[in-house]
């Protein structure tokens, strides 16, 4: 009776071990997608003083992934990209880093700003409770998806933090 308890527990234990590679691996893949910075940004519409109400289009090969991703997507597209104006009563918005290389500048920064549970997670929400409706969830290749997901950044605590860590100028530095 003890030999097979054993028997169980050894498998059991392999099994769930082999499980939680698998995932941290596919989570490494979808990370590697994401620092390629491969997303698309558009005003989705009017949100509340202070925030941006954006859809986020982001690739990978994995969609289970692509809220988490298309979270990092959008406060890297708000810092870096921003975008056009549109219908909705959307107007331009230009990113809040002018700078081009400021990425580089302080790419130490931004590697932990942007990891797994990294601070980015303090200025951005998912709008649709996680969900993504049907239209948004596109399968461009074999092995890719490109997954439309509403989030909500706040811009204006996003600029606060940004500009005490020197990467973006206040508002009020003049010209």
């Amino acid at each position: 009776m003890n030999k097979e308890i054993v028997k169980i527990s050894i498998v059991m234990f392999i099994a769930f071990f082999t499980c939680t590679i698998s995932a941290q691996r596919k989570k490494r893949i979808a990370n590697k997608d994401t620092q390629e910075w491969r997303y698309d940004i558009e005003c989705e519409g009017i949100a509340k003083q202070g925030s941006k109400l954006v859809k986020v289009w982001s690739y990978s090969k994995n969609p289970k992934f692509a809220i988490g991703q298309a979270m990092k997507n959008a406060v890297h597209g708000i810092i870096f990209k921003g975008y056009a104006g549109g219908g909705n009563g959307c107007t331009p918005f230009k990113p809040l880093a002018r700078n081009v290389t400021a990425e580089k500048e302080h790419e130490a920064f931004f590697k932990s700003f942007f990891s797994d549970g990294g601070e980015f997670r303090k200025y951005v929400t998912a709008a649709a409770d996680g969900n993504i409706a049907p239209g948004d969830r596109l399968k461009v290749s074999k092995r890719e998806y490109k997954i439309g997901v509403v989030v909500n950044v706040a811009t204006d605590q996003l600029r606060k933090r940004l500009e005490s860590e020197g990467i973006v100028k206040a508002l009020n530095a003049g010209f």
